[in-house]
């Protein structure tokens, strides 16, 4: 079967900003179209950037630089939108206040104030060191900035993005990075646009003052999206292919197969697509550091009750400051189905047993839902006290399950 996922967030969002920041128009093929990539659109139109929407495309006319007035920018639930927008608003001019809703005001954003206002920017973060942001902008000095990295890479992206509409060079130490397969796909993505990130050593990244040039992409599937698929494919038994995500693939979670074959399943990776075919029968009795993919700890650990032993998850201490605290989400969870767990600072331990039907909390996280509704295809009962909140990433996604798997197995 093939699974019909859509394009990628990180590369949708990203592709936003760089052809918001070139010389000329870009054209964007198969981007994501969710709430996410909407409010990041919508966004760009704010400080002033031509964005149109078409049947599979969207075109993006830059500002060859930064923004050139200030504004008011609604950032919604976008965590992308928040942290991606205000550096590059800092190379432009003008007074700018990005705002948003109330579960996005709640996610830290202080390392990237610091390190911006550390550039030349006068920025006010909200009373809990957050949004709603102000930002005054006269363009960004460039220099040399530490950046603590241990929480998110999204801060780490944004400044990257910024740095060649800089008047000096940017050199920054970006301290405790993690995940960073993002920060290479914003560095495979900016040199597709035109700009080169050097690393003179292990933890410090420079890029010279230049200038991103209007392109044509097209998005690759969403990899963490895929992972749901997959690990349906694994519990059920059946054969799940996705084409357009291959072994040239910029994301990391694309590693994710790796994390199936050691349950037992088979994967198979070409240059254009991935396909994972299960046996209904999860190995267990492993630990995995997930800390690089950890987007998709979640769809491991809802359907690790199904395996033959515990499975351990380790280094996803940043996962409790997404959308919601998910290790503690997922396993609150799971232990409402009756699942026992261990639960870390940094880690969480799901053993396996029985698995009663209940009502899954979802912390308005997309994620969260996705994952639960994967166990769902083998449990019957379970069910979502937000099932629409997937679509921050994809709107489909129920319809797209339902299609491929039909009804609910037991």
């Amino acid at each position: 079967m093939s699974a019909r996922v859509p394009g990628s967030k990180s590369i949708t969002n990203r592709a936003l900003l760089l052809a918001a920041a070139a010389h000329g128009t870009t054209r964007l093929d198969a981007p994501l179209v969710s709430d996410d990539t909407v409010a990041f659109a919508e966004a760009l139109t704010a400080l002033g950037v031509d964005v149109r929407t078409g049947d599979g495309h969207w075109t993006v006319t830059g500002a060859g630089g930064g923004p050139r007035s200030g504004g008011r920018v609604w950032c919604a639930d976008a965590g992308t939108a928040a942290r991606f927008l205000p550096p590059w608003a800092a190379t432009g001019r003008g007074e700018y206040v990005f705002e948003g809703s109330g579960q996005l005001g709640a996610r830290p954003l202080r390392p990237l104030v610091d390190a911006v206002a550390a550039l030349g920017a006068d920025v006010r973060p909200g009373p809990g060191g957050g949004l709603p942001l102000t930002l005054r902008a006269s363009g960004l000095a460039g220099g040399t900035v530490a950046l603590d990295s241990r929480t998110s890479s999204q801060y780490l992206t944004g400044l990257l993005m910024a740095a060649p509409l800089a008047r000096a060079p940017l050199t920054v130490h970006a301290h405790g990075l993690v995940s960073g397969p993002y920060v290479a796909m914003t560095r495979a993505l900016m040199a597709h646009f035109g700009v080169t990130v050097v690393t003179p050593e292990p933890g410090v990244l420079r890029i010279e003052p230049g200038r991103y040039t209007a392109t044509g992409l097209r998005v690759e599937p969403d990899a963490s999206t895929a992972s749901y698929f997959f690990a349906a494919a694994a519990v059920t038994g059946t054969t799940v292919r996705v084409p357009g995500l291959g072994r040239g693939s910029l994301q990391g979670d694309v590693r994710f197969l790796d994390v199936l074959r050691r349950t037992g399943a088979r994967i198979r990776l070409t240059d254009d697509a991935a396909e994972v075919t299960g046996t209904g029968r999860l190995r267990g009795g492993f630990s995995v550091d997930m800390g690089e993919i950890s987007d998709t700890f979640m769809t491991l650990a809802a359907v690790a009750p199904l395996a033959d032993g515990p499975i351990t998850v380790t280094g996803i201490a940043h996962a409790r400051l997404k959308e919601s605290d998910r290790i503690a989400a997922v396993a609150g969870n799971l232990r409402a189905l009756g699942v026992r767990t261990e639960e870390g600072p940094d880690r969480l331990t799901v053993l396996p047993g029985p698995v009663r039907p209940a009502r899954v909390a979802c912390h308005r996280d997309h994620r969260i839902a996705m994952a639960f509704s994967v166990l769902g295809l083998r449990v019957p009962g379970i069910t979502l006290d937000d099932p629409e909140c997937v679509a921050k990433t994809f709107p489909g996604f129920h319809a797209e399950l339902g299609r491929l798997f039909g009804p609910r197995r037991g």
